[in-house]
């Protein structure tokens, strides 16, 4: 991964930063070996992200350069979709890693919501007890931020109005 980030690096010695500003969705990224990388798939002034097909990987728009296809960086399809799924197994191991009963957990904007009352990472069933109860959730809704600490990725409200609505007594006639 390390080589790779200094091949993408090489490149934006050669790389106009503004170039990639403009860049419309859909439009194909070329990578070192002349073929397409991906296509746009989201861009503001500092990240386009590049939809590959297998994921969608964001790229400093200063390493994105005029090519003599198009747009262009230096690499190619296979070293950006191995690199992403390195970073992705590495924040999976992090996130199953912070999943331990008794851990506080964030919203997804930084607000405690509670701790996890109980986990079972091999049947993916954690419960988060939070203010307004216990709710059910699974390994994909969490996450570690950039300070190490454990996050739900789900908003103070949205948890709140998700235990209570696990709480609301079911309506209507039918099993029980």
């Amino acid at each position: 991964m390390h080589r790779l980030m200094h091949v993408l690096f090489a490149g934006a010695v050669l790389a106009s930063p503004a170039a990639a500003f403009g860049q419309a969705i859909g439009t194909t990224i070329y990578g070192s070996d002349g073929q397409p990388v991906g296509t746009v798939a989201a861009n503001d002034a500092q990240v386009v992200v590049i939809d590959t097909g297998t994921h969608q990987a964001p790229v400093p728009t200063n390493l994105v350069f005029d090519g003599t296809q198009g747009k262009a960086v230096n690499a190619t399809r296979e070293q950006i979709d191995a690199m992403m799924a390195e970073r992705l197994a590495e924040a999976a191991l992090r996130r199953d890693a912070a999943l331990r009963q008794g851990a506080a957990v964030l919203s997804a904007g930084g607000r405690d919501v509670g701790t996890l009352a109980s986990v079972d990472l091999e049947e993916d069933a954690i419960i988060l007890d939070s203010p307004r109860g216990p709710l059910r959730l699974r390994k994909e809704h969490f996450a570690v931020n950039t300070q190490g600490q454990l996050i739900v990725l789900y908003s103070r409200d949205q948890i709140a109005s998700a235990a209570a609505g696990a709480r609301a007594p079911a309506r209507g006639g039918g099993a029980r």
